[in-house]
């Protein structure tokens, strides 16, 4: 079957595709203000024909930018009476106990668009107050006399009963069909309750931007005589429908990072390779995920944002550590003459100074090309002839002058500072998780990340660098291997060896029904589906708990030995201590709903041996590595001409259509049988 996955960044949109069993790319610039011409303009470029492609898949920014850059519907809120200021009180920890301009999480909806509902139920689903068709009435009236464009609503304790939201959720939809209306529990059927408001309110704020950008593009697609299925990525790696991304945009905040990592645990099976961490160097940012035994991490709390001062999302997310440091990280200086880099861009509108469209403000591409390390001619394989005496310009007036440096020194600086500031989300995913990063193996890609790859993993001694095949196009490519996935979460609060046996086997029923709805609203074929119940367990007295399988209702009413010793060695292995006499309880039951995708040529392409496609001779030119008064000769390769095989050192720099390679004086590198650079790091 033919098809393409579709990434659009913050600068740039990246599509690979598979037509007619060969793998195609292309690269092209975001459209910032109609990101469905990227989508368009890169299928164009690789000459893919819209009639003839089976299925779309897609990974976008839109949502999560929508909520960094404060851009999405004005949204109400509607909650349990007495209630009304918990979204915007949310936690009482201190994250930065020691920043004195520490603030909380601004909330996305004005406290004068919170509207209260006279109703209660307890933490079993039971009404202690009656919602009644007054109130209903009288909360319908208020969002639309506020001309809310969307409505999110959250009740106390609607994960255990979700009737009154369900009764609210039809008179609002009734009362105007085109009110965006998001209900928590058609999100998030689990207790924590800002953690829960702040997750509906994100798919409220998000929602109305995302369902117009996806009709939009289904639209032109419908007009391009398209006819198979898009399918979108989600956060927690796997993708899902379009119909559901339209109700449920929450769950593709991170779509298009966490495909790279996708496949980047896919490269670390066929190598072998059982600690990995992820590295992947855009446009905008800068992203890290642990990937052990060939998957990364999924963790089920993330914050939209700065950690302290960003926005609860409570959904399943692959573990990915962010920073704002990309290719169009703005360079500046301070008051104090202190040089920074990001988390500013110039994104793809007007970007780096070097792309000529009239930007004067330096960034990391930028120091890049001063320094010798990019090409001018080759970017984006020639698309885009790059000004280096822009770049120079923007960099002396706004870095060098101020700081009375070189234009080089400068820009070395930006560099090095720029590295440094990755080199703290590799840490994040390793030394914070008690990983030595001398015993993984860096794989980088993006668009910049083989370009800065070396100098991070120098940074903190990670031995040895691969560069995948495609990685300037590498998160597209991990579209086309994610699975179908769903997960399905109900709260059940209870010491373990004392739960109801009925109330915990009603929940697994709901929950396999659940999954058997979404699996014929989604076409997926019930045989090919795998299911994995989880159980979230803790030490009484603990607020976080931990997930271990379960294969059914009896491990946790009947004898409960093995899941207790599950979980003492789950617990052990994550913090180093285990309390074996401590009593467990329960707090949550999951389901995870993953089917495998019946096309394998994606990954397969991985694995395929390599032969050149080109024979672009050798050359050579001056490259800054450390010292901006001394460049050396650096070997200047072209990737598609490189045999499977083909050993050399460092210093140099590989070439190829959609990114670049640096390879730093004493480093080694060689080409495996199936395209791949694998580089051993000198220290």
């Amino acid at each position: 079957m033919n098809m393409v996955g579709v990434d659009i960044g913050g600068t740039f949109t990246d599509l690979v595709g598979v037509l007619d069993g060969e793998i195609v790319s292309s690269k092209t610039s975001t459209t910032p203000a109609d990101p469905s011409e990227g989508v368009a303009e890169s299928l164009r470029l690789a000459k893919c024909d819209l009639p003839g492609l089976g299925e779309l898949l897609h990974g976008s920014t839109i949502a999560i930018n929508t909520v960094l850059e404060r851009k999405g519907a004005k949204t109400a809120l509607i909650t349990t009476k007495g209630f009304r200021d918990v979204y915007a009180i949310g936690r009482g920890n201190r994250i930065e106990a020691f920043n004195l301009f520490f603030h909380r999480p601004k909330p996305l909806v004005a406290r004068h668009l919170t509207f209260e509902v006279d109703e209660r139920l307890d933490p079993a689903g039971r009404a202690l107050k009656e919602l009644s068709r007054g109130g209903i009435d009288a909360v319908v009236k208020a969002v639309l006399d506020a001309n809310a464009a969307s409505v999110a609503v959250c009740l106390l304790h609607s994960y255990a009963n979700p009737a009154h939201e369900r009764a609210i959720g039809e008179a609002l939809r009734e009362a105007s069909p085109g009110l965006f209306v998001t209900l928590s529990h058609e999100i998030l059927r689990e207790f924590r309750e800002y953690e829960r408001t702040s997750t509906t309110v994100l798919n409220a704020y998000v929602g109305p931007r995302v369902r117009d950008y996806l009709g939009n593009l289904e639209t032109w697609l419908r007009g391009e005589r398209f006819s198979g299925k898009m399918r979108l990525m989600r956060s927690n790696g796997g993708v899902m429908s379009a119909s559901m991304a339209r109700s449920q945009p929450v769950s593709m905040m991170e779509s298009g990072p966490v495909a790279g990592m996708i496949a980047a645990g896919i490269l670390c099976k066929q190598l072998g390779i059982e600690q990995a961490i992820g590295f992947d160097m855009g446009g905008t940012t800068a992203k890290s995920s642990l990937i052990l035994h060939g998957a990364p991490a999924v963790e089920e709390g993330y914050v939209i944002g700065p950690l302290a001062s960003g926005q609860p999302m409570q959904l399943p997310v692959v573990d990915i550590v962010e920073v704002g440091t990309g290719g169009g990280s703005i360079a500046w200086v301070d008051d104090t003459g202190g040089l920074h880099v990001g988390p500013q861009s110039a994104g793809a509108d007007p970007g780096p100074a070097c792309y000529g469209r009239g930007s004067d403000t330096p960034v990391i591409t930028d120091a890049d090309l001063v320094l010798g390390r990019i090409n001018p001619k080759r970017f984006l394989n020639g698309g885009m002839p790059l000004d280096v005496e822009a770049a120079r310009g923007a960099i002396k007036a706004k870095v060098a002058d101020p700081l009375k440096l070189s234009v080089e020194e400068a820009a070395i600086g930006v560099a090095t500072i720029a590295d440094a500031n990755m080199s703290l989300s590799v840490r994040a995913v390793s030394v914070n998780k008690g990983v030595d990063p001398r015993e993984t193996t860096m794989i980088a890609f993006g668009g910049a990340g083989p370009m800065h790859a070396v100098a991070v993993a120098r940074e903190i001694f990670i031995p040895r660098v691969i560069i995948p095949k495609l990685p300037g196009a590498f998160s597209a490519l991990g579209m086309l291997m994610a699975s179908w996935r769903q997960d399905f979460v109900r709260t059940i609060v209870g010491r373990l060896g004392q739960l109801d046996p009925s109330g915990v086997a009603t929940i697994f029923k709901e929950l396999a029904a659940a999954g058997d709805e979404q699996l014929k609203l989604d076409g997926v074929a019930r045989g090919i589906a795998k299911t994995q119940f989880n159980a979230d367990l803790r030490y009484v007295g603990q607020e976080h708990a931990l997930h271990i399988p379960v294969d059914g209702p009896d491990m946790l009413t009947g004898d409960v030995s093995k899941i207790r010793e599950l979980f003492h060695v789950e617990h052990d292995q994550r913090y180093g201590q285990a309390a074996a006499e401590e009593a467990l309880e329960i707090v949550n039951i999951r389901l995870v709903l993953t089917a495998p995708r019946a096309d394998t040529v994606a990954e397969e392409s991985m694995s395929r041996p390599w032969t050149p496609t080109s024979d672009a001779p050798e050359t050579s030119r001056k490259v800054v590595f450390g010292d901006p008064e001394k460049p050396v000769d650096a070997r200047i390769l072209w990737r598609p001409s490189l045999p499977a095989g083909f050993v050399f050192d460092g210093p140099a720099v590989v070439e190829e259509p959609n990114s670049t390679i640096l390879i730093h004086p004493g480093d080694k590198a060689r080409v495996t049988d199936a395209g791949h650079l694998v580089i051993d790091v000198a220290f």
